[in-house]
């Protein structure tokens, strides 16, 4: 497939309550901003008989940093100095599947001696924008990185420091300063898309992504499809075509943190066969498809760098935003309200009914130490977004565009 479709880039959504997530405080990805979006031979086993596609992908969990924010989904990827064994092993990474790219703090990764990418006028530089308006912003290096036992592929990522050249005010004004600041120590974006822009950053020097860094000055440029900062999934050699993300159930009421499985690669081994019966959702040019709740349709998407379900609920719903300090962007119903959605392709085909629940986003949050909930979610014009409560409970399964299509999700 050419790239033409018009992409959302990256939308990490994030609603934080400041209340419960000492980590993120200031954030610009939370508080009262609301909303945001072992090496292994390929083909034979991992570390302890394990497959190598086999990543272990935990919520506020095992992979995470102490003090996490509310549903954090977190994975650790080595990342090397090209062609070398000089390697560092990053955890507390964001798994997001509604962003593109892998993307890390510069400060992490200084002593591996990283190349940045040389462009005509200067270093290759990328803005990032979130819908809550935060943005990262940092030049683009070459990396190796190892997912899971996969062995190691070299792939444009970007470095994130605020600091170098001048971001464009375009940019936003509230970039993420440092690891402490934005809650998580880089972002794993594996969405739908093989790379993170397309073809208008490729023909169109505006595009409000790529920039040419020459000292302080920066000016937009343009990027080739083949080189932009690459889904480091869609560059295995097997593993390449999707992936699956298992994480247990957990009530209502919540848990302090549960632990799961990020499987890469879909039919491609004996462990991420797609079962028989099960209904693909094709995604559209924008890498979304249709959720339908009393008769309301939203254009929806399912993110797992999303903490919560956000979405514009009917006035029927009975979900009120929390009045206090610190979670208006959360509902707050009186009790825990049972709801159904029908999610289908924008076409209308390979509908599904999903079940979801919602209760007292302040109830549940100050449950101390309870970080990890699927019934906690706020209001979003427009979209209808599956965060990561959506994962909790079920198989999901992302498969990446092809020649012939966007991508599809089936759970």
């Amino acid at each position: 497939m050419t790239s033409s479709e018009s992409r959302r880039g990256a939308t990490v959504l994030l609603a934080v309550a400041l209340a419960i997530a000492s980590a993120a405080c200031g954030s610009s990805h939370g508080g009262t901003n609301g909303i945001d979006g072992t090496n292994g031979t390929n083909g034979t086993n991992g570390t302890n008989g394990t497959l190598p596609n086999v990543m272990t992908l935990s919520v506020n969990g095992t992979t995470c940093s102490a003090g996490s924010y509310w549903n954090k989904p977190c994975v650790s990827v080595q990342i090397c100095r090209p062609g070398t064994s000089t390697c560092k092993t990053i955890s507390d990474l964001l798994l997001d599947t509604g962003s593109t790219g892998l993307r890390v703090f510069s400060s992490l990764v200084s002593d591996l001696g990283l190349t940045n990418v040389s462009v005509s006028g200067g270093t290759l530089t990328e803005c990032i924008g979130y819908l809550d308006g935060s943005a990262q912003w940092g030049p683009v290096a070459m990396a190796g990185v190892k997912l899971g036992g996969e062995d190691a592929v070299t792939v444009p990522i970007q470095l994130i420091d605020s600091t170098f050249g001048t971001a464009p005010t375009s940019c936003g004004t509230t970039l993420d300063p440092d690891p402490a600041s934005a809650g998580f120590n880089g972002i794993l974006g594996v969405a739908n898309w093989k790379e993170d822009c397309g073809s208008s950053c490729a023909n169109d020097t505006a595009n409000g992504m790529y920039y040419a860094c020459s000292g302080a000055s920066c000016a937009g440029a343009t990027r080739a499809v083949s080189d932009q900062v690459k889904n480091p999934v869609a560059a295995l050699p097997l593993d390449n075509n999707g992936l699956i993300v298992k994480l247990p159930s957990v009530a209502a009421a919540g848990s302090a943190s549960v632990e799961g499985t990020l499987l890469l690669g879909i039919g491609t081994r004996s462990n991420n066969t797609l079962p028989a019966g099960v209904i693909k959702t094709q995604l559209d040019f924008n890498g979304e498809f249709k959720t339908a709740v009393s008769g309301g349709s939203s254009r929806a998407f399912t993110d797992t760098g999303s903490n919560g379900l956000f979405f514009n609920p009917p006035a029927s719903a009975g979900l009120p935003v929390c009045q206090n300090t610190g979670y208006a962007d959360w509902f707050c119903p009186a009790s825990i309200l049972s709801l159904n959605a029908d999610n289908s392709a924008s076409s209308g085909l390979g509908s599904r009914t999903v079940a979801f629940q919602l209760g007292n986003a302040v109830t549940i949050m100050d449950n101390t130490p309870v970080y990890v909930s699927p019934a906690v979610g706020g209001p979003l014009a427009t979209y209808f977004d599956w965060g990561l409560p959506f994962f909790l409970g079920r198989d999901v399964y992302l498969g990446l565009e092809t020649s012939s299509g966007y991508g599809w999700v089936a759970y």
